[in-house]
């Protein structure tokens, strides 16, 4: 599986794009910039094969719409999160304004079922806290993990934004807590890390 990481907008959001040999990419989280994402896409010669969301914060999904007029292909989120996604408390002002409503309706982005788009497998895990529709997006067969802003490096999402639920964090860290050591984790922001990693050092992984 290959994984390239575009930095976007005003809070550093991590976008990635992530593609295996029929070279059919999912883009997760296109936060800003939609012409330099479609550029990445472009220079690694890709189509896009669907657009994930981790959670719908707009410094995460500003791209969206613009990049799927660029890039048609079904769009993902947890259905709660979407409910709010393109109204206007989902805004970051001066940074980000509203997000626009992208051209197409939502595939909803919950645990209930094995997804597969092209010839990518994964799991969606609900993992509330940072937003009642955070999800991680784990690819059990290459041991990656997209974490959005539910776990960082050293660090976790915040809970005091509209939405936001400190015990449903803390409930979903515990269940991160129980994959693989080696599980490699790509969050919303800043460098990537290992599960086990964070286990060890990461003070909102440790018993308490």
């Amino acid at each position: 599986m290959n994984i390239k990481t575009v930095v976007t907008g005003e809070f550093a959001v991590n976008c990635y794009i992530v593609w295996g040999e029929q070279k059919q990419a999912l883009v997760i989280d296109a936060g800003f910039g939609a012409d330099g994402i479609a550029a990445t896409i472009k220079a690694e010669g890709l189509t896009v094969a669907a657009h994930l969301c981790t959670h719908a914060h707009t410094d995460h999904i500003n791209a969206l719409a613009v990049l799927h007029r660029l890039h048609p292909a079904p769009i993902a989120m947890h259905s709660i999160d979407w409910q709010w996604a393109f109204n206007e408390t989902n805004q970051l002002a001066p940074f980000y304004p509203v997000p626009q409503v992208p051209a197409i309706g939502n595939i909803a982005l919950e645990s209930s079922k094995d997804w597969k788009f092209a010839d990518l497998s994964f799991q969606c895990l609900e993992t509330p806290g940072h937003t009642p529709g955070s999800v991680c997006l784990y690819f059990p067969e290459s041991g990656n993990m997209f974490t959005g802003d539910t776990l960082f490096k050293g660090s976790c999402g915040r809970t005091d934004l509209p939405g936001g639920n400190g015990r449903q964090l803390a409930d979903s860290l515990k269940f991160l807590k129980t994959f693989p050591d080696e599980v490699r984790i790509w969050p919303g922001h800043g460098p990537g890390s290992t599960i086990g990693y964070e286990k060890a050092n990461n003070f909102f992984m440790m018993p308490h």
